[in-house]
């Protein structure tokens, strides 16, 4: 599986940003998709995800409402629309696989990374 994720860039806190994930080398709908982020000085943490199945979603708390994750598997494509970002939404932003898995926050259950895309937001 290979993944690659785009969308990334410098913006204002307020702003919106959408980042993609390109996936391609197995079959797209079969697998679990999930963005992750790490920011300066931190460790890396989930930020959401989307089941293969049914399409339900789960979000950390610092995101609801604020963050969508989306897919589309006719275009092997996982979506994260981020709207009223702040400074401590500025990360480099990853997105994950997991085939036939359920959706989780554990970065151990996936199998399948990109190589992230940086989002910086300025105050």
């Amino acid at each position: 599986v290979q993944l690659q994720a785009s969308g990334g860039g410098l913006v204002q806190a307020g702003a919106s940003l959408g980042l993609s994930c390109r996936f391609s080398g197995r079959t797209f709908r079969s697998w679990t998709m999930g963005w992750f982020r790490q920011g300066p000085g931190k460790e890396r943490e989930f930020v959401a995800a989307i089941s293969w199945s049914d399409y339900s979603t789960y979000y950390t708390d610092s995101v609801k409402g604020r963050f969508t994750i989306s897919r589309d598997n006719a275009k092997n494509t996982v979506y994260l629309q981020m709207n009223s970002l702040t400074p401590e939404d500025t990360a480099v932003y990853y997105c994950a696989a997991k085939m036939f898995g359920h959706v989780s926050a554990t970065m151990d259950e996936y199998d399948s990374w990109g190589q992230g895309t940086l989002v910086t937001v300025s105050s």
